[in-house]
């Protein structure tokens, strides 16, 4: 997430999102019986069926269930169309966290939905899978089993780049989800409040990202902020206003390739999450994200933290090669984990 956290859960509210080149791999080859394999956790050769548009794996472990509704999305909609398919293992590796299980709140979830229904609509949807429709299916799953989300993650992860996002509202997709007889009808209707437009980062600029080291729950930090919308309406909307005004800023700056712009942008968004956490008394930007944020101004950049906030990510934009090298040894020197991930235009695609 590079700007518009939290305020992207209200309509027509605008975020910056960018994919990273990190990538969870989805590999499905023809087989005699369905089996799923989840390498990164030891789940190997799991039995599972497609019954009355349900997928069910063999399994008591939680850690299926994101890939498992994928699954099902996918498969119904092919389904749905008559499209017939066969049995098949599929194996799914992750290289989102470190070897070592460290998670670094980089949207692993989205990215393993987004690869599940590309793999699938690859191997038996006889058109090419449009960044679109593979979008639309991972959402639905996303939704379907987290509840809510603003989606910008799957947007991500299914076009790559850096986009201007919108969020389809995980409630309005919630409820036609269930008000409607099947996927086909769901993606055929518009998705009014959506939008997803590329955007491009001026060459100039070096993004770093930073790891402090503690791990975050977005869905509690999510839910405390909104309760701020509830008992202090008033103060949520200055949130919303004081977000857009620096989501403005940022994008200006990406299309007229103005650094100072941007910089302004990110150093808005900044403050805003930072106060709109204090109105909520929750620690969005925690001491070592403040630590994060102020070394890169220090020395010329901008920066705020990724996501949530609460610890993960941190995201800085520096001004030369030589300002973002002096930045990372500073991150290092304070306890900071520099993380080796930059910006990628890579989305869902069919390795060969």
């Amino acid at each position: 997430m590079v700007a518009g956290e939290f305020a992207v859960l209200e309509p027509h509210q605008k975020l910056a999102v960018m994919a990273v080149d990190r990538f969870v791999y989805a590999t499905l080859q023809p087989s005699n019986t369905n089996q799923l394999t989840l390498e990164n956790f030891d789940l190997n050769n799991l039995h599972w069926d497609f019954n009355n548009q349900e997928v069910n794996v063999e399994t008591d472990d939680s850690k299926v269930l994101f890939v498992q509704n994928a699954m099902t999305v996918a498969l119904t909609y092919l389904e749905e169309q008559s499209i017939p398919t066969h049995p098949f293992h599929l194996s799914i590796k992750s290289e989102l966290d470190d070897g070592a299980g460290k998670k670094y709140g980089l949207g692993s979830s989205a990215a393993v939905v987004t690869a599940v229904i590309s793999s699938i609509l690859h191997a038996f949807y006889p058109e090419k899978a449009i960044p679109k429709l593979i979008f639309k299916l991972a959402s639905i799953t996303h939704v379907k089993t987290q509840g809510n989300g603003s989606g910008a993650d799957v947007a991500a992860s299914s076009y790559g780049g850096f986009l201007e996002y919108s969020s389809f509202q995980a409630e309005w997709l919630a409820k036609n989800y269930q008000e409607l007889g099947s996927l086909r009808e769901l993606l055929q209707r518009d998705w009014k409040y959506l939008s997803i437009k590329p955007v491009s980062l001026p060459q100039e600029i070096y993004v770093c990202i930073g790891w402090t080291g503690s791990p975050a729950s977005t869905g509690r930090l999510v839910d405390e902020v909104l309760e701020l919308k509830r008992h202090n309406p008033q103060r949520f909307q200055q949130f919303l206003d004081q977000s857009e005004e620096a989501v403005q800023n940022i994008l200006m700056g990406m299309r007229e390739n103005s650094l100072k712009k941007l910089f302004l942008g990110v150093k808005q968004n900044r403050r805003a999450l930072r106060e709109v956490g204090d109105a909520a008394n929750v620690e969005i930007e925690t001491q070592l994200l403040g630590n994060l944020c102020d070394i890169a101004e220090q020395l010329g950049g901008a920066a705020k933290p990724s996501g949530a906030g609460g610890g993960d990510c941190g995201i800085a934009f520096m001004p030369t090669k030589a300002k973002a090298s002096e930045l990372l040894k500073s991150w290092e020197a304070a306890g900071i984990t520099p993380l080796d991930i930059q910006p990628t235009s890579y989305g869902a695609s069919l390795l060969k």
